[in-house]
């Protein structure tokens, strides 16, 4: 039993046996007691007032004599005020850190057939351009939370709903079929999602070409700059065909079909190069080329049954007012789908493929209105987990001006950005590498790999996921301060230190006795690594990543202070070598387990 657990147990026997009232367990109050106080623990009596009808101190005193005379895991006690400050005893510090030792993977819940089923949608990328900087920080914030959600318990299920349909798609598909000359990803050396990339691009600079042609004549026949620019966009031929080719896409033209099936499917192979890199992937992906179709019919049976209006024109709309918002427009005049119908669709697809107990969307801030009008219309349309849906909103990420280019000025590409933290972080470490005996030019790639993409996961993850932020390369793999390369670094100090007691033929026992030799530093430590179980727990009820990270850090400071105090390998005792080896061990498996929360690897070596 933890010494939380332990000490609430015995506070309630002492609320019952001194004052005649059992009390429930939320009102006895733990908290780490301040650094400027004697103990370690402190209860909070002020709950319990009414209870003792006495003073706090008169009460903090009580349960102060009663839990050093019952409970085993208090050696002494001191009252300031209403707080009771508790001096935990060694040896419950010492079956602390036996329970942590003994549980490889100690903080985590574990999931069983009766847990619930969390599906976490996140990435949502089109596919007419390859992944940027905001899916970067999109895909990191997805995956780190399902991990996250997991560690608490739950089923999780990761999923993906791509763009592929739509105009944007058929200008890239255009612009291919016009200036392509048959090309493919191989023959052009390019992964096929910077390919057809590139294809938008070029669509988006003849297009407007077109149009300041077309506007120069509208003005010189007597329009206005504003009249001329609006008709010459309605009337630019490349457009036109854009919208012929998405007529005839649904109608499912053979050709047409064919042609999107064979780029889409470039792109979808460039897409998986940068999930690998990133270190991240999904269960299931759903493509709104299918759920559009369902978010119509689900939209029509909504329509039957009164849920929706029909308008005049045809359109279709939720009317919304009754909830403090307007109307929502479900389906245009000529029965075309919005981004809220395929949602719906999405919706309906995967409540029909999985038992989802929750579902949680990891999209940006600029989409907060659209999920709270999903959230109503799901729960109106019958979905359990419609009302309690969760936005998991977060902010823009952005990088210092001039710190990287992207192919075309105004998008950092996710590969460029992947391969250039990788690239940083070989050149910084390559003295440390160096350094190391034996070791292949392979093994320093992959050393470089993980610490850059630490580097560039750790940066992102540890910023409040609803704030804006600014991505600094520089900082980010800095092996000082609040970075992914220092808590990777400690990590692998660690390691080299257990490597080379393991060579001096030292072996760890399974548990440590209960006299075993302990400082106010070391039990700093064990508590710090107990407090593990709730940065989980807490991240997860917030749905915060940052949680998991200022955690990782703060034990990594905590570590490096004691190592900086005292030696392991040159303890004075036998006992103390020990005792600091077993802690050194379960700080690197605890560091190890919440970088994994992250989706950041920890070297073995650095």
């Amino acid at each position: 039993m933890k010494i939380e657990e332990q000490i609430t147990v015995a506070a309630l026997a002492a609320v019952k046996e001194l004052y005649g009232t059992e009390v429930p367990e939320k009102m006895i109050q733990l908290q780490k007691t301040r650094s400027d106080f004697e103990g370690n623990l402190t209860l909070v009596t002020f709950p319990l007032l009414k209870t003792s009808h006495k003073k706090p101190e008169d009460t903090a005193q009580d349960l102060g004599e009663y839990l050093k005379k019952n409970c085993k895991a208090v050696a002494d006690f001191n009252v300031v005020k209403g707080f009771l400050n508790l001096v935990i005893a060694q040896s419950a510090w010492t079956g602390l850190l036996n329970d942590i030792n003994a549980d490889e993977k100690f903080g985590e819940k574990r999931v069983t057939d009766e847990s619930p089923l969390v599906m976490i949608e996140y990435s949502s990328p089109n596919t007419n351009k390859p992944l940027h900087l905001g899916h970067v920080r999109n895909n990191l914030l997805g995956w780190s939370l399902a991990q996250i959600m997991e560690a608490n318990g739950n089923k999780v299920v990761k999923t993906n709903i791509v763009n592929d349909r739509g105009i944007h798609i058929c200008k890239s598909m255009l612009a291919w079929q016009k200036w392509g000359n048959g090309i493919t990803p191989e023959q052009a050396g390019k992964k096929g999602d910077h390919l057809i990339g590139d294809f938008y691009v070029l669509f988006d600079k003849h297009f407007k070409e077109e149009c300041k042609q077309l506007q120069e004549q509208y003005e010189k026949e007597g329009m206005t700059a504003d009249e001329a620019k609006a008709k010459a966009e309605h009337e630019a031929p490349l457009m036109k065909e854009a919208h012929d080719m998405l007529v005839k896409w649904e109608a499912n033209d053979p050709e047409i079909r064919g042609l999107w099936e064979m780029m889409n499917n470039w792109v979808y192979a460039g897409f998986d190069e940068t999930y690998k890199a990133m270190g991240v992937g999904f269960d299931k992906i759903y493509y709104e080329s299918s759920t559009y179709l369902a978010g119509k019919k689900k939209v029509e049976e909504g329509l039957e049954k009164g849920l929706f209006i029909r308008k005049e024109d045809n359109s279709v709309w939720a009317d919304l007012t009754d909830e403090g918002l307007d109307q929502k427009l479900l389906l245009r005049k000529d029965g075309t789908s919005v981004y809220m119908t395929q949602d719906i669709g999405t919706a309906e697809m995967r409540f029909n493929d999985y038992p989802i107990d929750k579902m949680i969307y990891v999209v940006g801030n600029e989409q907060n209105y659209h999920f709270q009008v999903l959230s109503i219309l799901l729960d109106r349309l019958g979905f359990k987990w419609g009302k309690d849906l969760v936005h998991f909103s977060y902010g823009m990420v952005e990088l210092p001006n001039g710190k990287m280019k992207s192919r075309e000025g105004t998008v950092v590409d996710a590969d460029d950005l992947v391969a250039s933290m990788i690239e940083n972080a070989k050149s910084l470490s390559e003295d440390k590498v160096n350094k190391l005996e034996g070791i292949t030019d392979e093994e320093k790639n992959e050393i470089a790999r993980i610490v850059g993409m630490g580097a560039l996961k750790y940066f992102i993850l540890k910023v409040d996921a609803r704030k804006n932020m600014l991505f600094n390369p520089e900082e980010s793999i800095d092996f000082n301060g609040n970075t992914g390369p220092f808590i990777q670094y400690t990590y692998a100090r660690i390691r080299s230190i257990l490597r080379k007691a393991e060579a001096q033929n030292i072996t760890l026992p399974a548990s440590l006795n209960d006299d075993a030799p302990l400082n106010d530093k070391e039990i700093a430590l064990i508590q710090k690594l107990n407090d593990f179980g709730a940065a989980v727990a807490q991240a997860g009820i917030d749905y915060s990543p940052s949680g998991i990270a200022n955690y990782c850090y703060e034990l990594t400071k905590e570590f490096n202070q004691f190592y900086h105090d005292y030696s392991i390998l040159n303890a004075d005792t036998e006992a103390e070598k020990i005792t600091r080896l077993v802690i050194a061990k379960n700080v690197a498996k605890v560091i190890k387990n919440g970088m994994a929360l992250l989706g950041i690897e920890v070297p073995e070596r650095m």
